[in-house]
């Protein structure tokens, strides 16, 4: 009975997912954030002023390697866990643990053994190049990094795209004299970062307050309900904008707030799906087998109530990514790394306009966005019961 019900309960949300991207709109978003994950896992390695090989007197050395974070490595590890672990196509409670685990020993390793040099010099590498101390570079395909302003070629500032003929800027460069399509490589990480942990956040609390309120109902329900419209009637944006105002701009309070901020929505979605499986023949065995409660909920129940959480995360990561390029737009969002708004916002800041950093920042915002709405639409008729109906 047991594995019948291992079976059942994972099988209605692969069947959505497996419905929903086979939908061109949806597999064209998911091709567009595959390419935006990539980028923002690899940006150290295709766009930075550090070499990835040289040869000097001193022999043959990797500043890319030696500069390399502990940030930078842990993200690496866990990208290429991901990957082994769809291929493996084990049980989510075994890639969750999986997954867990590699975090916190790459963690604990990358914090302990690696250690950049503190000092950064982009310009050293050009300078060394151009006096013969190196006899062989090979280069990153971008060679500038995101906070590399080219201050060995003097005042620079903005700069159109191809406009230069000593070096190659292909999205031009910002005010600072930065090259643009590395700070937007760069710029991906801050986007998805934010959007994927504030909206799993959101999606945590959710997931368990709601699947408490769908399973109990009663006086739990009503508290909870009552708990999520005060949540609901607090203005995400006006929040953000008064704690960046008293606290200073940080990525993880961006991520706490819009997390703590949007659960409501999915507790709405998980508990009117428990509350319509709690009911069913297959949680009635496993409450009358002596199950845990935790198992019965989540092991049982939220598989097949997954679905609808599903489509409204999609939406939630795309409002994510929105509220901090609003901020960033507005100067209230981060100032050491690059982001897509502060990029956007330089288009706008003096009586010139700065047609590049309007449209490449502007147009990553919103096919990044649009992609996830895409996804969202797509599952969203895959679930819709009266959309098959009529087709």
């Amino acid at each position: 009975m047991t594995d019948t019900v291992k079976k059942t309960s994972s099988g209605y949300a692969k069947a959505i997912l497996k419905e929903a991207f086979s939908q061109f709109s949806a597999r064209l978003g998911l091709f567009w954030i595959g390419v935006i994950a990539l980028l923002a896992v690899f940006a150290p390695f295709i766009a930075s002023s550090h070499p990835y090989l040289m040869r000097t007197d001193a022999g043959i050395s990797s500043p890319l390697l030696q500069y390399l974070s502990p940030a930078d490595v842990i993200i690496v590890v866990l990208f290429i866990t991901i990957v082994v672990l769809t291929f493996l196509k084990k049980h989510l409670g075994f890639n969750v643990l999986a997954l867990l685990s590699v975090l916190i020993i790459s963690s604990v390793l990358s914090f302990l053994l690696v250690t950049p040099p503190q000092l950064i010099v982009y310009e050293q590498y050009r300078e060394m190049e151009r006096n013969g101390k190196i006899e062989w570079v090979i280069n990153a395909p971008i060679p500038y990094s995101a906070k590399d302003y080219l201050r060995d070629y003097g005042e620079t500032g903005m700069q159109t795209p191809l406009s230069q003929t000593e070096r190659t800027h292909w999205f031009g460069t910002e005010q600072s004299g930065a090259d643009v399509l590395s700070r937007m490589i760069h710029a991906s990480r801050i986007a998805l970062g934010i959007g994927f942990i504030a909206t799993g956040i959101a999606m945590l609390i959710g997931v368990i307050l709601g699947g408490l309120m769908g399973y109990f109902s009663g006086i739990v329900d009503m508290f909870g309900m009552r708990l999520v419209e005060i949540f609901e009637a607090i203005p995400t944006l006006f929040l953000l904008l008064t704690f960046v105002a008293f606290f200073g701009s940080s990525l993880y309070l961006m991520m706490v707030i819009i997390g703590i901020t949007t659960w409501p929505g999915y507790a709405r979605f998980v508990r009117a799906e428990f509350l319509k499986l709690r009911k069913m023949d297959y949680v009635q065995s496993a409450i009358s087998c002596g199950l845990p409660l935790r198992s019965v909920l989540f092991r049982h129940m939220l598989p097949n109530g997954i679905a609808p959480v599903l489509v409204a995360a999609s939406f939630g990561v795309a409002s994510a990514i929105l509220f901090e390029a609003i901020l960033s737009f507005l100067g209230l969002g981060l100032v050491d790394n690059p982001s897509w708004g502060q990029m956007l916002n330089q288009a706008v800041q003096s009586a010139s306009f700065y047609w590049w950093m309007a449209f490449f920042p502007g147009g990553a915002i919103f096919l990044t966005v649009f992609a996830y709405n895409l996804m969202g639409e797509a599952m969203r008729d895959a679930i819709d019961p009266y959309l098959k109906k009529n087709q």
